[in-house]
């Protein structure tokens, strides 16, 4: 139905934004100190930002930060229209357990967009 992203692209996508979640973090909540003494203070921030930036973007623009760079989109598998709220707090709920993101139907969705009733395209 719709053409498939490839592994690749999602990848880059979701480690942009994981970056950029865990460099905020380091940069807000970690504390003072060297790298290495601020490390374990960002885990449970990062997790938290990623949750917000993911789900918030998504709900409402379609697209989370490192979707945009490499030119991807979530939109409804059912009808292609633009994830409600719901759908993206669903999607992201079941992203956060990577196992969820990595395991793929025939039609290249992880399980987190089948349950969501979502599905990435490419915006260009």
């Amino acid at each position: 139905m719709y053409p498939r992203v490839s592994q690749g692209r999602r990848l880059l996508g979701i480690t942009i934004d994981w970056l950029a979640c865990y460099a905020i973090s380091l940069g807000f909540f970690a504390g003072a100190g060297t790298f290495t003494d601020r490390v374990p203070g960002a885990r449970v921030p990062t997790l938290l930002m990623f949750f917000l930036e993911y789900s918030l973007l998504v709900a409402f623009g379609g697209a989370s930060f490192g979707h945009r760079l490499v030119g991807l989109k979530v939109i409804r598998f059912s009808d292609g229209g633009a994830a409600t709220p719901i759908q993206a707090l669903i999607r992201c709920a079941l992203l956060v357990p990577l196992i969820t993101a990595i395991t793929f139907d025939e039609d290249g969705r992880g399980i987190n967009e089948r349950f969501s009733n979502t599905v990435l395209v490419k915006t260009r």
